[in-house]
């Protein structure tokens, strides 16, 4: 613990990081202009181009080196430091969940602002952009290189491909913060896997009453979701699942032909989510086999059916006491506030921390709610805190003149 008391007394009684969390705060109200800005270009997965386009530019414009949009859409530019010291990743991500017909306009009342993606992620890239024009108009060396960009595909079907795609090229870096929710506390060191399925049951159909006695696609599809329904998972790891999507059939005087399930799984263990997927296979062959035993039916003659995965969100697990979560603690108390461990979620952090790469998200400050819906709110309160506790956490890790890197290089 000496060890990072050190490092933040030094970084606290540097003049460079004292101006530079004073910029951080005066730049408040243009950081939520570009907050704005960024939520009314829309940006769904997988047509994330025009967002990502702005922040591209943005990058050139404050003069990152090696600024580049890679193929799988993701932008970024590098900081450098002095030299052998690690390498740092800092990225939002830059989709959100909302189509684009969605109206992402925002507006104001009594100084909150309303708007689908006002927060998830627009804040985080708007905090993202204000870090970076508080490191290129300081005068301050970091020993280590530090990245910062945006991320594509981080809600839902976009099923984590940016920063997979960014981890696959890029096999150089030692840590990763991403910048999403609001929080200036919490610091979010575990990520909840998920496995997504569309689950597709086929039978040969028929008239309801003249060829009563043949298996149904639907009947399939409901055997197999009751199945699911009476499960218990664990607790502790916390494991779900659900049948969101339950469709199939035509018309009520015809034997279903066709029904489909998707089905989302999810676990705070790897173990857990692996076992409850096994079990998920089990019980869709039990329908199908049921459906088809019922009516004397063979499995070529009767019901069938095909999985195919559209979600792979692995579990992250890591270490409280790693030296990513450590240095996070110690940059929030320097800030006079008081640190919290978080609940794991479902972020970009999930990837990097699945194959060893220490990992944290953390708040790009300020109030909020509503998120993923066309009511979500942003209230600017204390926004600055967001950015100044990730940058204090950057210094940390990456080190100064004045201070050690807390983050080890791991090549």
């Amino acid at each position: 613990m000496a060890q990072y008391e050190q490092v933040y007394h030094a970084l606290m009684n540097n003049n460079d990081v004292k101006q530079m969390l004073s910029s951080i705060d005066a730049d408040d109200k243009n950081t939520l202009d570009e907050q704005i800005t960024i939520a009314q270009i829309p940006a769904p997965p997988f047509s994330e181009d025009e967002r990502a386009d702005y922040i591209k530019k943005c990058l050139e414009e404050l003069g990152l080196l090696e600024v580049k949009k890679d193929e799988e859409g993701n932008v970024y530019g590098r900081r450098k430091g002095t030299g052998n010291g690690p390498t740092l990743f800092v990225s939002a991500h830059i989709d959100s969940v909302f189509s684009k017909d969605t109206d992402t306009t925002v507006s104001e009342k009594d100084g909150i602002y309303y708007g689908p993606g006002i927060t998830d992620d627009a804040r985080g890239l708007a905090a993202l952009l204000t870090l970076v024009r508080a490191f290129q108009q300081s005068a301050i060396e970091t020993t280590g290189d530090i990245i910062f960009g945006g991320t594509v595909g981080e809600e839902g079907p976009g099923d984590l491909r940016g920063v997979k795609a960014f981890f696959k090229d890029n096999r150089d870096i030692d840590g990763f913060i991403s910048i999403d929710a609001v929080s200036p506390t919490e610091i979010i060191y575990n990520g909840t896997g998920s496995f997504r399925y569309i689950v597709t049951y086929k039978g040969p159909g028929g008239h309801s009453f003249g060829a009563f006695g043949t298996p149904s696609a639907v009947h399939a599809a409901a055997r197999a979701t009751v199945k699911l329904a009476d499960l218990e998972p664990s607790t502790d790891p916390k494991t779900t699942f659900n049948v969101g999507v339950f469709e199939g059939g035509t018309i009520p005087t015809a034997i279903a032909e066709e029904a489909k399930l998707a089905i989302d799984l999810r676990s705070n263990g790897e173990p857990e989510l692996d076992s409850i997927e096994q079990t998920m296979f089990r019980f869709l062959q039990e329908a199908a086999d049921e459906e088809n035993r019922k009516w004397a039916f063979s499995s070529d003659e009767g019901v069938g059916y095909t999985i195919e995965q559209i979600g792979n969100r692995p579990v992250g697990s890591q270490s409280s006491s790693t030296e990513i979560v450590e240095t996070a603690w110690y940059a929030t108390e320097a800030l006079a506030l008081a640190p919290s461990l978080a609940a794991p979620a479902s972020t970009d952090s999930n990837y990097p921390m699945s194959i060893g790469v220490p990992s944290i998200t953390l708040g790009a400050g300020g109030q909020a709610g509503g998120a993923h819906t066309l009511l979500e709110w942003y209230r600017p309160e204390k926004g600055y805190l967001g950015p100044q506790r990730v940058l204090l956490t950057i210094l940390g890790l990456v080190g100064t003149a004045g201070s050690s890197p807390t983050l080890r290089k791991r090549t």
